[in-house]
């Protein structure tokens, strides 16, 4: 298999185990681990695997200059966006949380336009427009309390100061890609989150009965440190180094056909009307804000 096809390959698995992750991370809180202390747990497990890893690649030194846009970076990316989602998700559904996501490439146009000079069109504002209805929608509409999500609203609330969050570490953060490699940079994010999130999450953390879980709790806790973080961090790597950063953010729009698939086959989340409404009002003004105009 030639290297472009396996960075197909990989950049379609990382958006497959972000998918089954809406779910698997649902169905263990609050009842095994609380949001925070689960955040702790994944950041915690994933600083660890990285610098491990980090022992077998060169030692980069870390300009002086570029420490206050890594701590940036680690906020953003690392520490309030995963606490924003988890808690999120605690509150809220699998599939709402799985629908949110994409509006990523529609904050990041906004974000560009404001950070960037990067100019938004007619038919982007359009599309942008129509991507924040849906998401709205979501918010207000996006079903009555149940079970297990006991606060709909806030929690897809909280999904988009998640999806505003990843965004904005993806703008701060290009700067840092071309200048360290991705294992260096990787292992000081995680660090750094790791330190942020003590006093939030490690109360959370330590309340959990660890010997008393059973087998079929381990493994889902494992793979979303092992799988959701570590593994689709390193997939990703994989993949810029052989396709442009817009194609792999295509693939983000299979975590919510991936998610809805999951999470009906396992019964934990179901489709409604208002949904189904709010994410095509999503993917179309993704679609429109995101779609380059025709060659003259």
């Amino acid at each position: 298999m030639n290297p472009r096809a396996l960075a197909l390959l990989a950049a379609t698995a990382t958006s497959v185990i972000y998918g089954i992750n809406h779910t698997i991370a649902k169905g263990l809180m609050p009842s095994v681990i609380e949001p925070f202390g689960f955040i702790f747990l994944r950041i915690s497990g994933a600083a660890i695997l990285f610098w491990l890893v980090s022992l077998f690649f060169p030692s980069e030194k870390i300009d002086r200059s570029d420490w206050y846009r890594i701590l940036a970076c680690a906020f953003f990316g690392m520490a309030l966006n995963m606490l924003m989602f988890f808690k999120g998700l605690s509150l809220s559904t699998p599939i709402n949380s799985s629908v949110v996501i994409t509006l990523v490439p529609v904050l990041l146009l906004v974000l560009s336009a404001i950070f960037l000079n990067e100019k938004i069109t007619w038919r982007k504002s359009i599309g942008i427009g129509l991507g924040l209805l849906g998401a709205i929608l979501l918010i207000v509409f996006g079903m009555k309390t149940q079970a297990n999500a006991p606060n709909i609203p806030l929690g897809n609330l909280l999904f988009i100061i998640n999806a505003t969050s990843y965004s904005i570490y993806l703008i701060i953060v290009k700067p840092l890609v071309s200048k360290y490699s991705s294992i260096t940079l990787m292992k000081w994010f995680f660090l750094i989150a790791f330190i942020i999130n003590i006093p939030i999450g490690f109360n959370e953390f330590v309340a959990v009965e660890w010997t008393q879980l059973s087998f079929n709790i381990i493994w889902k806790l494992a793979f979303v440190v092992i799988g959701t973080t570590f593994l689709s961090y390193l997939f990703n790597i994989y993949a810029l180094k052989q396709l442009r950063p817009s194609t792999i953010g295509s693939f983000i729009y299979l975590q919510p056909v991936i998610a809805v698939i999951f999470a009906i086959l396992v019964g934990s989340d179901s489709l409604t009307p208002i949904r189904i409404g709010a994410a095509i009002l999503i993917f179309i003004g993704v679609f429109l804000s995101t779609r380059k105009p025709k060659s003259t």
